[in-house]
C-alpha cells in the first residue's frame, strides 16, 4: 500500500510531457532554402529566412502560385511556411505551405535528434516526410 501511495505521488508530481523544441534555423531537405522557426504568439511558426538556391525570378520572387490572388504579390523571402504549430506533448502539429505549388497541408514536426527535424506534410492518411538539418 505504501509503495502504491509513493508511486501515485511521484506520477502526480511529474511534469507534463512536452515535445522537444523545434525553434531555430533549419535547412530544407532539398538544400534550397532555410526556415527560421520561432514563437508566433501562442503558437510556433516558420518563415522562409534565406534562399540557398536562387528562385527563378531571383531574390524578389513572389508567391505566384497562391490560390488567393490577393496574396500573389507577397515576397517569398520572409513568408510564413509553417503556421499555427502547437505541441501535443510528443510532436508539433500545424500547417505547412508549399510555395512551389501554392498548396497547404496538415503537418507534423518532430525532433529526431539535436541536428535533425522530421517534417511531415499530409493529405488525409497519406504523409510525405522530409528531414531538415539544423543550420544554427
Amino acid at each position: 500500500m505504501r509503495a502504491l501511495i509513493v508511486m501515485i505521488a511521484t506520477l502526480a508530481a511529474a511534469p507534463l510531457a512536452a515535445a522537444d523544441s523545434v525553434d531555430g534555423l533549419w535547412t530544407t531537405e532539398e538544400k534550397d532554402g532555410q526556415v527560421r522557426i520561432g514563437e508566433c504568439g501562442a503558437t510556433r511558426c516558420g518563415r522562409l529566412a534565406k534562399f540557398l538556391v536562387p528562385p527563378p525570378q531571383g531574390l524578389d520572387q513572389r508567391d505566384i502560385y497562391n490560390p488567393d490572388k490577393a496574396k500573389r504579390s507577397r515576397k517569398l523571402l520572409g513568408l510564413p511556411i509553417l503556421t499555427n504549430f502547437k505541441s501535443d506533448g510528443l510532436v508539433w502539429r500545424g500547417t505547412i505551405y508549399d510555395p512551389k505549388s501554392g498548396k497547404s497541408y496538415r503537418s507534423v514536426l518532430k525532433r529526431r535528434n539535436a541536428t535533425t527535424l522530421e517534417v511531415k506534410g499530409c493529405i488525409g492518411p497519406f504523409c510525405q516526410t522530409q528531414l531538415w538539418k539544423k543550420a544554427d
